[in-house]
């Protein structure tokens, strides 16, 4: 990666294990990709003292090579999972990872537009 990971935390402090666990998964995504231009991860720590709402958000901001941007920003509002952090961050990667597959997939011109997919359906059923 052309820049270090940065990490930061939105109302808490730093953990270690998260940062272990999002450099595992940054580790993984360069291997699935190839390089990583940079890469920022927000962990948005629940405020222990409001009612409404215990759950983690992680947001990822991933920059790949030839100004290609990847963004996860998915906040669950009523899944009691995302009230485990590493349930978050786990979540948040595997979005990051699927969307760097469909970007390469598409880069290498190998998904089918609207259009064959319609004409294959068409196909099978009056086959």
């Amino acid at each position: 990666m052309e820049t270090p990971v940065r990490i930061s935390y939105q109302g808490g402090t730093p953990s270690e294990a998260l940062n272990t666990l999002i450099g595992e998964h940054v580790d993984t995504l360069e291997k699935l990709h190839g390089r990583l231009t940079s890469c920022q991860v927000i962990v948005q720590v629940p405020d222990r003292h409001h009612r409404t709402s215990n759950l983690f958000s992680v947001n990822i901001h991933i920059a790949l090579p030839g100004h290609i941007d990847v963004n996860i920003d998915h906040t669950s509002h009523d899944d009691e999972r995302f009230a485990d952090p590493t349930f978050a961050v786990n979540d948040a990667f595997r979005r990051a990872k699927r969307q760097i597959k469909e970007r390469a997939r598409k880069q290498r011109g190998e998904v089918k537009s609207l259009h064959e997919r319609v004409d294959r359906t068409l196909d099978r059923a009056e086959g």
